[in-house]
């Protein structure tokens, strides 16, 4: 635990609609905290956008708590109107059922059904996975712009997991460009040994990728013998959950190749 940073969480969490905004005397009090110690707070939080200096040596919360709402919302939206399609691909395929959103160069799960084969259970929800090794994450990097994907490579540098891990970037880029024309990542225990996946891209009216769903398990034929049947259900459901999150294409695409 970090002190200071729990204290500066800390000061968020004060302002409320009541009370919106806050002189330095008045945040010294309620935090119970040395002014001095409050002042360097709010300067970092201020350097930030996470708090905003205003009329009359006023503090409020700055635009960057306004962002941060707004990637809550659609996480929270692309949940909501995903859980009951994957629910269903639960159902169908017996299979772990995994619903993730790209977190800076990492992945996010925000929904998880476990298979009911699975004999350990395992909290999924709130994990960061890596993105080049999982089949989310590839189907989420296949359709970044290409400085999008460099600066990725540059920042992560691909590293390795298993014997099985994408790490040269030539040939992440040319898996990539196989996973766009097919319309699904795959993850062929290049994660965690003896798991495999499939996975799709989902947007948003906007037309932008906002998350990946997957199908996962420890039975090697989910991409093999079953990956026809899995990999159709999986951009199906994908393609649903974007038809409800608003995405309606404006030609027929390569997105979710269907044949």
């Amino acid at each position: 635990m970090v002190n200071s940073i729990i204290k500066a969480l800390d000061i968020l969490s004060i302002f409320s609609p009541t009370q919106p905004r806050m002189s330095l005397a008045t945040i010294s009090l309620k935090m119970n905290l040395p002014k001095s110690t409050v002042h360097n707070l709010l300067s970092t939080l201020t350097s930030r956008g996470f708090i905003e200096r205003v009329d009359n040596d006023q503090y409020s919360l700055g635009t960057a708590v306004i962002v941060l709402g707004q990637a809550v919302r659609v996480n929270v939206e692309l949940r909501d109107r995903a859980a009951p399609l994957l629910s269903e691909v639960a159902g169908i395929c017996r299979e772990s059922i995994y619903l993730t959103v790209r977190e800076g160069d990492n992945l996010l799960y925000i929904y998880a059904i476990e298979s009911p084969r699975r004999l350990l259970a395992r909290t999924s929800i709130g994990d960061r996975v890596p993105m080049h090794c999982t089949a989310n994450g590839k189907a989420i990097l296949a359709y970044l712009p290409e400085n999008e994907l460099t600066a990725f490579i540059e920042n992560t540098r691909l590293p390795v997991f298993t014997p099985k891990t994408i790490s040269d970037p030539d040939a992440l880029r040319q898996e990539l460009e196989l996973t766009r024309t097919r319309g699904y990542g795959l993850d062929n225990e290049e994660h965690e040994p003896g798991t495999c996946c499939v996975g799709a891209p989902i947007f948003d009216a906007n037309v932008s990728l906002v998350g990946a769903c997957s199908i996962s398990g420890d039975d090697p034929h989910i991409i093999g013998e079953r990956l026809p049947e899995l990999s159709t259900l999986i951009r199906k459901t994908a393609q649903e959950i974007s038809r409800r999150m608003g995405f309606v294409p404006s030609a027929p695409s390569q997105v979710f190749p269907l044949s």
